[in-house]
């Protein structure tokens, strides 16, 4: 299965309106639109949904098709807050990769191409092969 095969079966990004725009050796562009359901009690955007958008760009970088590689760990910094009506970009990047294990940074800008966060997750691929869900 390949990555837009796994993205066609992420019920949970696309419930959130992500939309992966590239893909490809170690590196992935996810975007995602805020709504009025995804602002927190101060009116900003949630910060576990941002976490949401970069750690789908992460996993769609270090899925290659051939095994599946789950998070074995991630973190992220906030910089900046946005609001309803702004477009996320989420650009996934492969760090480094050796054996199983690999570390990606993801840096989620706005539609100005204002850092909003600084992503990184480690990644751990398993046994599994990639196949599809049924």
């Amino acid at each position: 299965m390949n990555v837009n095969e796994i993205f066609e079966l992420d019920v949970a990004s696309a419930s959130l309106g992500m939309k992966l725009v590239e893909f490809g050796n170690g590196h992935a562009v996810v975007t995602m639109m805020v709504r009025g359901d995804m602002l927190n009690g101060f009116g900003v955007m949630h910060g576990g949904l941002v976490f949401s958008l970069a750690d789908t760009a992460f996993a769609m970088a270090c899925n290659d098709g051939k095994a599946v590689t789950v998070t074995s760990g991630a973190d992220i910094t906030f910089l900046r807050s946005v609001g309803a009506g702004q477009n996320l970009i989420a650009v996934a990047t492969e760090r480094s990769r050796s054996g199983r294990n690999g570390i990606y940074d993801v840096t989620v800008r706005d539609e100005t191409d204002t850092t909003i966060a600084e992503f990184r997750g480690r990644s751990r691929t398993t046994d599994r092969p990639s196949l599809p869900v049924i």
